[in-house]
């Protein structure tokens, strides 16, 4: 199955304001988890529903709202009328192929990008689509399935009583805290990848594999899935930073530039491990195509060698009855020592030349 989301054909047409759900189901049932947390306590719950959510939405706590699936339609029509979410950002929601982005509507802060993580079973590196609604008191956060990489999140709002950053900073910073994460999980596959990619351009010091121009190819590729979001999410980070949103406050926007050095090294790391791979597949080529041409070279000076001897050979091979030196006692001996001879000469003539 492809790790890259796809459009699906059901899906072109569409009203960029139906709430429909426009991706592959990954999750077996969506389900709620809540946070709500001061400087005091902290409250966790899974939801089985939005009926007494009022009483957690206060102006002296926090609420992290985490939903896991979004293809319960129902459910995510009631999310959206709840805290009054427009239709064409719930849409956006539901549709895990869209692209990083962020936009300010009338009752919050919408932002969208890919999050990376290892899948448990296979370790193979996939992405999901994560979005966030950020209220003056509330932050959603959707995700298209259970298991995501906020756990030292969790555990840091759960921690630290009384000096607790996240439980006292607004759902603005705590917003920042899971962007942060997801940019320091692109970092830290990007650094994964770069020393597979540093470990095999120090084995090319050696013998040349066979199998190298595959590994490489291999290593490209993972490269530039990861290279496929994280570029949209620079794009997305750098205007968020610059954006200038009542649901952002002004203490809490250089924790945004903060995170826009973040992504630019997360950017900078891949196209740096990009360039080296193509040097790689470059010097591989070339050190290929060098041994070649040493061997053809080897090959060439032995030809060139046999030149003169296959012709003193030639001629005295020849079948004519009146041949001058064939009665010479030592013919033989002359010829062996004519051929040595030039064989010498032109080894002395090519090595001088530094042929070899």
């Amino acid at each position: 199955m492809s790790r890259l989301t796809k459009k699906r054909k059901e899906d072109i047409g569409l009203s960029p304001y139906a709430l429909v759900f426009r991706g592959q189901k990954k999750a077996d049932k969506t389900t709620m988890q809540l946070i709500d947390c001061n400087l005091e306590f902290v409250h966790e719950k899974e939801l089985k529903s939005l009926e007494k959510i009022d009483t957690y939405i206060t102006d002296d706590t926090i609420t992290w709202i985490n939903v896991n699936g979004l293809d319960d339609v129902s459910l995510m029509k009631k999310i959206a009328e709840t805290f009054r979410i427009d239709n064409n950002i719930m849409s956006d929601i539901m549709n895990p192929s869209v692209r990083p982005k962020v936009q300010e509507f009338d009752n919050g802060l919408f932002i969208t990008l890919k999050m990376l993580q290892t899948n448990g079973r296979r370790k193979e590196l996939t992405v999901e689509s994560l979005s966030l609604i950020i209220t003056d008191n509330v932050l959603i956060s959707f995700q298209e399935e259970e298991g995501d990489v906020f756990e030292p999140i969790r555990e840091r709002i759960r921690k630290q009583k009384n000096i607790n950053k996240i439980r006292n900073s607004g759902t603005d910073y705590l917003a920042f805290a899971l962007l942060d994460v997801v940019v320091d999980n692109y970092i830290y596959y990007v650094d994964l990848l770069g020393e597979k990619i540093e470990n095999l351009e120090e084995n090319m010091a050696g013998d040349l594999n066979k199998d190298l121009p595959n590994q490489i190819n291999i290593y490209k590729q993972e490269l530039n899935f990861m290279r496929r979001y994280i570029k949209p999410a620079k794009e997305m980070v750098l205007a968020l930073s610059k954006l200038d949103s009542e649901f952002i406050q002004d203490k809490n926007k250089v924790n945004y530039k903060e995170l826009q050095d973040n992504i630019n090294e997360a950017s900078e790391l891949s196209d740096s491990y990009r360039e080296m791979l193509y040097d790689l597949l470059n010097i591989y080529h070339t050190s290929v195509t060098t041994r070649l041409n040493d061997i053809m070279r080897v090959l060439t000076i032995i030809s060139v060698l046999f030149i003169p001897l296959t012709f003193i050979v030639g001629v005295y091979g020849t079948n004519f009855e009146n041949f001058p030196e064939i009665r010479w006692k030592y013919g033989y001996f002359i010829m062996w020592s004519v051929m040595i001879i030039v064989t010498g000469f032109m080894l002395w003539y090519f090595r001088r030349k530094k042929w070899f």
